[in-house]
């Protein structure tokens, strides 16, 4: 039987809400005796409320202030303590649970996640942002605490399940779906809406990562994230589209073989490898029928239509701080394009001006570095975005 105390930040995003629903299913069936140290939300303190109640938490917080004290009458009567705004969060975090997940969207999830790595949790992260502005960072602090990183990404996870002899290895390849507009002319991309862009093919996400998956940004970004998390040099890692979304990715290695994970496009699945590990734990998720999927099909990536894949591979090879800037502009042009603030194909444009004008010389990968350079792109981004809509 699985035995575990977890702890979600973001529990009511997606991967936080289908976390807790495998948790629920597998204590539900006998095959866990998962405990709920905490849950955290920023401003939905209704629904945290709702999960931390039916899960038995002992710990729940909301990062806007706001929101917390909303929480706290929510959860009057109910043997629940309440932590209020970023450093609730942050106590959340601290607190002792063996296993974390990071789903919080975003920069603002790495001060819980640097918390629960220092203090030697195991972290599942499903926030590669914080991994593309903050690797060095991120990861120095999960050697110090002595926890193990698990990948959610359902590409890293993948990687994660079959990569053996990393010396060996030839090239990792990580597979994207293409998104809602892989077929689309760019010319069509111009007017682009919110609701199309959210609407993926294969999987169901929130709506910045949606985005990104449109844009593509969500593949350069795992690009990147590759390169912090696998001992594969960053020149051997490469992105193949592959709309079926079947195969998850794949590690190439030297002798000709191809190992690959396969399923049903499905987060349920790498979220289980990633609370089971190094066990496994059934699922609820369909088991893959291959006669049924029939074909797969594989093409690379168009770069002249998305152009987020080649911004991210050019932050990822000059290094220091221009991964972070890339994140933070895209984020910021992500969050005016889903307001009605900016045109789809100025989200790349965007981070692009961003790269030209917010990176310097300094490599320095401290946090505070990196704070200070999100800040900046954050600033110069919507300073852009201002720009254009004049």
């Amino acid at each position: 039987m699985l035995r575990r105390s977890v702890t979600v930040l973001g529990a009511t995003g997606s991967v936080g809400e289908q976390t807790l629903a495998l948790i629920a299913d597998l204590r539900a069936r006998g095959e866990a005796d998962i405990t709920v140290e905490a849950l955290t939300a920023d401003t939905n303190w209704k629904r945290l409320a709702e999960l931390a109640v039916t899960h038995g938490a002992r710990f729940a917080a909301c990062a806007d202030r706001q929101a917390a004290e909303r929480l706290r009458e929510a959860l009057a009567g109910h043997d629940i303590e309440v932590g209020i705004g970023d450093e609730g969060v942050c106590e959340a975090a601290r607190r002792e649970a063996g296993w974390v997940m990071a789903a919080i969207v975003g920069i603002a999830g790495l001060p819980p996640l640097l918390a629960a790595a220092k203090r030697g949790a195991d972290v599942a992260f499903a926030n590669k942002e914080c991994l593309v502005s903050a690797g060095e960072v991120v990861l120095a602090a999960m050697r110090a605490g002595g926890g193990k990183l698990l990948p959610v990404d359902s590409e890293h996870n993948a990687i994660f399940q079959v990569l053996d002899r990393p010396e060996r290895v030839r090239r990792l390849v990580l597979t994207a779906s293409g998104g809602p507009f892989r077929t689309r002319s760019l010319e069509s991309l111009a007017a682009v809406t919110p609701a199309e862009a959210c609407a993926h093919p294969n999987w169901t996400m929130g709506a910045k990562i949606s985005v990104d998956s449109a844009t593509m940004m969500n593949k350069g970004l795992e690009l990147i994230e590759a390169a912090f998390l696998f001992p594969v040099p960053k020149e051997r890692i490469e992105v193949l589209v592959h709309p079926q979304s079947v195969i998850h990715s794949m590690v190439d290695y030297v002798d000709g073989s191809t190992l690959a994970q396969l399923g049903a496009p499905d987060m349920t699945i790498p979220i289980a490898s990633a609370l089971a590990w190094p066990d496994r734990v059934p699922t609820r998720a369909a088991p893959l029928d291959l006669a049924e999927v029939g074909t797969m099909t594989f093409e690379r990536p168009d770069e002249a239509r998305f152009p987020a894949l080649r911004l991210a591979r050019q932050a990822l090879d000059a290094g220091g701080l221009y991964p972070a800037v890339l994140n933070a502009a895209n984020e910021v042009a992500v969050a005016a394009f889903l307001k009605g603030h900016l045109p789809f194909l100025d989200i790349a444009r965007v981070t692009e001006h961003c790269l030209a004008h917010e990176c310097g010389t300094d490599p320095s990968a401290s946090l505070d570095a990196v704070t200070a350079a999100d800040a900046r792109a954050r600033r110069t981004a919507q300073a852009r975005i201002t720009a254009v809509a004049a």
